[in-house]
Formats: structure tokens, C-alpha cells, sequence
């Protein structure tokens, strides 16, 4: 095991000298920096915190620490799931959320240079100004677009624009050793050695912290069209996303959420979005499509073939959300479900699992039953045109270590099935603390082990964000 040094008085002194003004120490570090968002998978107060705010003040740390051996764990909004960012040795956490300024643009190569702070929200706003449109939609969006590239975030228009990483073009990194060198290029291809740009994206801040990014834009679409499909039960309304996605019509997103979540959902924004009762027939779950494109016509003439298609697949009906205060609330009653489940449970995890999209009924059906074996109770919405589900664990009864011995033994089981039905143990979260086994378990110890190498040669002394991803 590696062994770390701890932060003396001594120390501390000397690493206050290298960013001065800029490091907590004892009583001025809140204790929102020894977690993330999801406190199951524990807290660890950090000896000091550098509230960075340049790219110089980071690779000054950086090199203090590797030359201290002490262990340092990068933080951006600390909006992830799965314990990321929780310094689990102690030692420094570094924040980059002050480094938040959009740099520049280059639009005639469409193109935007920021800052790892800059929130997602503040970017897409930003961006649309200038007539462009940065499509990476994870759900949170007051993460740090740094963060996004570390976990390579996926979100709701993958389903026809892709993940974060297809949209970084380069970026600058402090190494561990305190060095800082460059990836990537503003060009649309590269056949260049190894991709070590798209090695870093998706790191997890283990390998290298993401000081800089340049990021590739497209031009914004002039007109957006959402639609509300209820069905009767989730298994007609899941089984309709193939005949969807075959259908050529280029949906920008397809959601799926089951009844209970939309519920919860309404309760947490106070408005009542979604249908709960049409010509008779309970309504059990909804997909929620949405369309993007540059004529509004040419919108409704996809809606009107997509329609049909619904409604002989099973749809109850289909709903035109094209009042702009409707769909507003339409999508923020989508973006708060992981809010509204937060409160109203006491103890809480989450499976961010993908699966292939022809498996997500069954595989929902799977994780439902083995939840009622486990004693845990089940709430589930996802990407459905991706196959990128989210299967929360909620309890307001167990008591903790009870429940964690539960989840442990669901998500033995859940993970066993979505990579025996071709699936993976993330799609967008990451694996952070809390999946280290379970990754391992599904890509066995020979990638393991090559993961761990990759590890060691941009980081000797393993002092990056240890005990993530691939080392426990």
C-alpha cells in the first residue's frame, strides 16, 4: 500500500507560501469539501484546501505535494454521484470553481476556450449569444464544465449529439509532478500517436488536472419542439424507443420516466406537469421526446409522423409541448428528479448503469424484482434513447449500515446482469469510490491491470486522487 505523508505545521507553512491568500487550513475549510452529492459513500475532511485561481497556483501545489508525497484530490461543484471527490487520505483538495471565465471564441472554426470552472449553465447561456449551441445536457447543471470532462458526462441529447468527450478538442493539464503540457488541437481529426486527450477525458481527475479546455460548438438550432407521450405501463412505453430511433426523424433526446418518479418530481417543483389520468386509462409511465431543428414547420411535420408511430406502438396520446412556459416546466420538472427523490428519502444511492436499448425493459424489469428481494425500494427514469438508466436505492427506515449491506448486495446482482446483457457499470457518472470493485469485476483483472500501469506512469507516486477507479 502507498504510503502518504501528512501535513505538518511545517508543511503547511511552506505550501501557504506557494499560493498565498489562496489555502484553507483547520477551521476554515467547510465540510462540504469532504464529500460530494451523495454522502453514502462517505466524507474525509481535507488537511488543506487551494481555492485555485490560476493555472500557476495549481501546478505550484501540484509539485509541493509530489515532491511531500502528499495526496491531492481535485474538486469542482461537487455535484457527482459516486465519491469522486471525497479526499479519502486527507492531504489537499484543489478547487478550480473560481477559475470560471470563458476566455475566447473562435467562431469560424467553432470553437469556445474556458476556464475548468465555468458551469455548465453559464456556458450553454453564454454560447447561445453568439448563435451557438454547446450540446453536452447532463442533468446537473450547475457542475463545472471541468468536471463534465473529467467524468465524461453524457446527459439527455446524447441520443443525437453524443457524449462531452466528442465535443473537446484540447486542453491543458497539470501533470502530478506540477508540470503543465497541452493535448489536442483545434482540428476535426488526428491520426497523431496516441490519443492521450481522450485519455484524459474520463480520468476522473487520477492522471492529470484539466486547467484549460477548448471545446467544439455548433451552430444553435432556431426552433425546439417537446413532446409528452403517456403510456399505460413502462414496458409499452420502452418498447416503443427502437421503433423511434428506426423512424429517421433525428429525436434530439428520449427520456423515460416511470409513474412514481413523476410524482415525486411534481411534489419537489409544485406544479403538476405530467398526466396522470387520459380517457379512462391510469397512466404508469411517459417518455418525453424532444426535436430540434431550423424551420418550426419542418418540427411539426416530424411530430406528425412520430405520432402515429406512438400511437400504434401503444402511446394513450401524445402531447405538443410547444408553449415556452409549458416546456420550461415540462424540463424542469425532468431535471429535478434526483432533487425531489433527495427529499424525500433519508438514505439514498443510485445505479448509473447502461444497458443496450433493446434490453431496457427487461433489465428494468430484473432490477425492480431483485429491489423487492433486497428489501430496498425502487425508483428508476433514464436516457431511454441511449439505454443510460438510473436506478435509485431509498430508504427512510433501515438504518445506514444495514442499508449499504442491502445496496451492496443489489448492485452484486444488478452489475452482474447489465454486463451479462451487454451493458457497462457507468454510463455518464463515473466510477469514483464507489464502483472500484464492481468495474473490476466486469472488465476483469487483466484491464484492470493495464489501467493501473497508465496510472502509475503519469503518476509514480499515486498521490492524484487515490483510491478511485482503478486502485482501491
Amino acid at each position: 500500500m502507498t504510503q502518504y505523508n501528512r501535513l505538518t505545521p511545517e508543511l503547511i507553512e511552506e505550501l501557504k507560501a506557494v499560493a498565498p491568500d489562496h489555502i484553507l487550513t483547520g477551521e476554515d475549510i467547510n465540510e462540504d469539501y469532504a464529500r460530494d452529492e451523495m454522502p453514502i459513500y462517505g466524507s474525509r475532511m481535507p488537511d488543506a484546501v487551494l481555492q485555485a485561481t490560476s493555472i500557476e497556483e495549481i501546478a505550484g501545489v501540484m509539485k509541493f505535494c509530489n515532491e511531500h508525497r502528499i495526496p491531492v484530490t481535485t474538486r469542482g461543484a461537487g455535484t457527482g454521484l459516486v465519491g469522486g471527490c471525497v479526499p479519502v487520505y486527507g492531504g489537499v483538495v484543489i478547487e478550480t470553481i473560481r477559475m470560471n471565465r470563458i476566455l475566447s471564441y473562435d467562431l469560424e472554426n467553432f470553437s469556445v476556450t474556458i476556464e475548468p470552472g465555468v458551469l455548465l449553465q453559464q456556458l450553454a447561456e453564454d454560447a447561445l449569444t453568439k448563435g451557438m449551441m454547446y450540446p453536452p445536457d447532463p442533468g446537473e447543471k450547475l457542475a463545472t464544465v471541468g468536471g463534465n470532462v473529467a467524468t465524461n458526462a453524457g446527459g439527455m441529447r446524447a441520443v443525437k449529439y453524443g457524449t462531452t468527450r466528442d465535443y473537446v478538442l484540447a486542453m491543458k493539464v497539470v501533470l502530478p509532478n506540477g508540470e503543465i503540457t497541452e493535448y489536442g488541437a483545434k482540428v476535426s481529426k488526428t491520426s497523431s500517436g496516441y490519443s492521450l486527450l481522450h485519455l484524459m477525458i474520463g480520468s476522473e481527475g487520477t492522471l492529470g488536472i484539466i486547467v484549460e479546455l477548448t471545446l467544439k460548438l455548433i451552430p444553435a438550432p432556431k426552433a425546439t419542439l417537446s413532446l409528452i407521450v403517456p403510456f399505460e405501463d413502462i414496458d409499452t412505453a420502452i418498447a416503443t424507443v427502437p421503433k423511434v430511433k428506426m423512424s429517421n426523424l433525428d429525436p434530439q433526446a428520449i427520456e423515460f420516466m416511470e409513474r412514481e418518479i413523476m410524482d415525486v418530481s411534481e411534489r419537489y417543483v409544485g406544479r403538476e406537469v405530467f398526466p396522470k389520468q387520459m380517457g379512462g386509462t391510469e397512466i404508469g409511465a411517459c417518455l418525453l421526446i424532444a426535436f430540434d431543428g431550423q424551420k418550426e414547420e419542418e418540427l411539426y411535420e416530424r411530430v406528425e409522423s412520430i405520432a402515429e408511430i406512438l400511437t400504434e406502438a401503444g402511446a394513450v396520446d401524445v402531447l405538443v409541448v410547444d408553449n415556452p412556459q409549458k416546456l420550461r416546466n415540462t424540463w424542469a420538472a425532468r431535471s429535478g428528479f434526483l432533487e425531489g427523490i433527495e427529499s424525500e428519502t433519508k438514505l439514498l444511492d443510485e445505479c448509473d448503469v447502461v444497458v443496450p436499448v433493446a434490453e431496457i425493459a427487461r433489465f428494468l424489469r430484473f432490477a425492480r424484482k431483485t429491489g423487492e428481494e433486497c428489501g430496498l425500494e425502487i425508483k428508476s427514469f433514464g436516457h431511454a434513447g441511449d439505454g443510460n438508466l438510473h436506478i435509485y436505492q431509498c430508504s427512510n427506515d433501515l438504518e445506514k449500515d444495514e442499508f449499504i449491506r442491502r445496496v451492496d448486495v443489489y448492485f452484486e446482482k444488478l452489475y452482474k446482469e447489465a454486463v451479462s446483457c451487454g451493458g457497462l457499470v457507468s454510463g455518464e457518472h463515473g466510477i469514483g469510490r464507489g464502483k472500484v470493485k464492481y468495474l473490476a469485476e466486469s472488465v476483469g483483472e487483466t484491464n484492470m491491470e493495464l489501467m493501473r500501469g497508465i496510472k502509475r506512469v503519469f503518476d509514480p507516486n499515486l498521490i492524484l486522487n487515490p483510491g478511485k477507479v482503478c486502485f482501491e
